[in-house]
């Protein structure tokens, strides 16, 4: 054994190497994302405390995260949060961890919006909200905006919630517990936005384990091939959209040509089309 002190330096890089056993994708950063998380600091703080010795209960929250991380649970949920669009939001296993692909779909609907009229008072229905991460960054970033946010899962609408107080947009969205053959907001609404569960259940065995054995299934999967959902929302919602309302719906992009299809049935849409997100991956459906 040696009586070298446990500093912040050393548990890094001894983490480092123990989680990069494990087959983490990225072992650096959920060492220090996790040791910042137990210490109760930020990260930059460990990089101005390499040589500060961490004491035994810290080490012990440390010790358990990791444990737990090894097994598979994300960094994230460990946490409690995840950072998306620049906004820190809280995540449980109730909902879906935010990705930068959906940024993408915030982006497109907002440069939308904001091209048309950013201070208008937009009435936007969101189907799907998960921890409320779109429906929040739509409130933010349009002030007159005012969202109507639904999800099948009471759990994830309380999670939405909580991140909409914490961003001083509540009084500006409306949450609901709704199926979608029961969401009845679409004739009313001047946009209607989705990031639907697009993974087919034939893609399962090809997740990453963190994925698949963590993330809610109701929010990841879309049907056998993964259109399924999306194509049962755009039945329902086509028919009853304003004139001049656009969609907008995160996509699989294998399922690209799919999607444009099926939007490419309804008669009301007199623009379908594919926008690709900065990785040049087709990443939007937007039809109007």
């Amino acid at each position: 054994m040696t009586d070298e002190p446990w500093t912040i330096g050393r548990l890094l890089t001894w983490t480092t190497n123990y989680l990069k056993q494990q087959g983490g994708d990225t072992p650096r950063l959920d060492a220090e994302v996790l040791l910042a998380h137990a210490k109760q600091t930020d990260r930059i703080a460990l990089y101005t405390g390499f040589d500060t010795e961490v004491d035994e209960l810290v080490r012990g929250r440390f010790r358990e995260l990791i444990k737990r991380r090894a097994a598979g649970c994300p960094v994230a949920y460990l946490v409690g949060y995840r950072e998306f669009y620049s906004l820190a939001f809280d995540v449980t296993p109730d909902v879906l961890i935010p990705r930068p692909e959906t940024e993408f779909l915030v982006m497109s609907a907002l440069d939308w919006a904001k091209a048309k009229d950013p201070e208008r008072p937009w009435r936007i229905l969101e189907v799907g909200t998960g921890s409320g991460i779109v429906a929040v960054c739509l409130a933010k970033y349009l002030p007159r905006a005012t969202i109507v946010a639904t999800d099948i899962s009471a759990p994830a609408i309380a999670v939405a919630q909580k991140n909409a107080e914490k961003h001083g947009v509540a009084d500006r969205i409306q949450f609901e517990v709704q199926d979608l053959a029961t969401i009845r907001q679409v004739a009313d609404c001047e946009m209607l936005i989705s990031n639907p569960p697009y993974i087919g259940n034939r893609e399962s065995e090809d997740l990453a384990r963190d994925v698949r054995d963590h993330e809610p299934h109701t929010a990841l999967f879309g049907g056998q091939r993964g259109d399924e959902f999306s194509s049962r929302l755009l039945d329902l919602a086509a028919p009853h959209l304003p004139q001049n309302a656009p969609v907008f719906f995160e996509i699989n992009a294998n399922l690209a040509d799919e999607m444009r299809s099926l939007a490419s049935r309804f008669d009301r849409f007199t623009s379908v089309e594919i926008l690709s997100d900065l990785a040049g991956l087709p990443r939007i459906l937007r039809a109007t």
